[in-house]
């Protein structure tokens, strides 16, 4: 069951439980492979790799959240044989959202529970404006502006030139994405927010809880849009206890 699309995961057989975690617009999702050492017993991290990044830097970017999630789609199927969670921060909320709705539609299967982070509820109007077809210059300007990328990242103007593809089929595809109505999901939701974070702010995160009919929890970490790194430890101790919770009281 390899897949370029979860080049990470090894224990196919032997997990009872998987986690999906989807990276930020630009971002590689190999730094969630170290969340693998905090998880309950049982509970594989699975980091989703996205084209044009990482070790598939080479292979073309997707642009288009709708194609996306219809190849993505048909490759998760095969890792959904138990239970599972997904995890999105920032972009990755989007993408985590519309997976976990396209499946709930097309296959009657949802995540135990949606952990998204960092990102407007995707049924509400972008609160920025776009950026994604502004020239190559000004497109990096405005990404610093709105603090889109780490700062390690945007110190190193050269390295982010690396990037800047992937980065701008992840901005075009957030930015020209149209909500489509369906069926709500029945799973809990619970967003993540930076208390000092701009791009999404109380009430774009409190919209969440209209996507289902399932619990809804809103909490918020110190620190700016990338909170998800500078609080790193009690992001996962926090989804750790979730998940927990979740076990003792299935049991």
């Amino acid at each position: 069951m390899d897949s370029p699309w979860f080049p990470f995961n090894h224990q196919v057989s032997t997990c009872k439980e998987r986690f999906f975690c989807f990276p930020y617009g630009g971002g590689n999702p190999q730094f969630y492979r170290a969340w693998q050492n905090k998880m309950p017993q049982g509970i594989e991290i699975v980091p989703v790799q996205l084209p044009g990044r990482g070790m598939r830097f080479h292979e073309q970017n997707i642009d288009s959240v709708d194609q996306l999630i219809e190849i993505l789609a048909r490759e998760i199927l095969h890792y959904l044989d138990r239970p599972f969670f997904f995890f999105g921060h920032s972009f990755g909320s989007l993408i985590s959202y519309e997976l976990a709705s396209f499946l709930h539609d097309q296959y009657q299967k949802q995540p135990n529970h949606l952990f998204v982070s960092g990102y407007h509820a995707p049924h509400l109007p972008d609160p920025n404006p776009p950026i994604y077809h502004l020239p190559d210059d000004q497109f990096i300007d405005e990404v610093i502006a709105k603090n889109g990328m780490p700062k390690e990242i945007l110190a190193q103007r050269e390295y982010l030139d690396v990037f800047l593809p992937c980065l701008r089929a992840d901005f075009t595809a957030a930015e020209t994405y149209q909500h489509k109505k369906r069926k709500l999901l029945t799973c809990p939701i619970t967003i993540f927010g930076g208390k000092d974070d701009h791009e999404a702010d109380f009430e774009h995160l409190e919209a969440w809880k209209e996507l289902t009919t399932g619990a809804f929890e809103k909490i918020l970490f110190p620190g700016d849009h990338f909170f998800i790194h500078s609080a790193e430890n009690e992001l996962i101790d926090t989804i750790v206890n979730r998940l927990r919770f979740k076990r003792s009281h299935s049991s």
